[in-house]
């Protein structure tokens, strides 16, 4: 047996598919990612796209820590995607007065 769904006024409704439009301009794909792994990967070029800005940097000053990153990240990838949208997400709700935000009392 399903809950009946919480009903919302109007504005509230409003608030929350314009923090849901936000977030989905903004969030990254996992395809994406692991496509641009595939063909810059030595570059950090995956993690540019994911905004991780320092290890890319480092990444392509030092190809990849001479690989060897590059290759370790094929299994970081598609959880690191999952932790920016999961920030991302949270820090729009949060603007949007829909949630707390929780990444500033860390």
């Amino acid at each position: 047996m399903n809950p009946s769904p919480v009903t919302l006024p109007g504005w509230k409704r409003y608030s929350v598919l314009m923090a849901e439009a936000e977030y989905e301009s903004v969030k990254k794909d996992t395809k994406v990612a692991y496509a641009l792994w595939c063909v810059v990967g030595i570059f950090g070029g995956h993690r540019f796209y994911l905004g991780d800005t320092a290890r890319s940097i480092t990444m392509l000053f030092t190809l990849g820590g001479l690989g060897l990153w590059t290759l370790a990240d094929v299994f970081f990838v598609g959880r690191r995607v999952r932790a920016v949208n999961r920030s991302r997400r949270s820090a729009i709700m949060a603007r949007h007065g829909i949630i707390e935000d929780l990444s500033s009392e860390t």
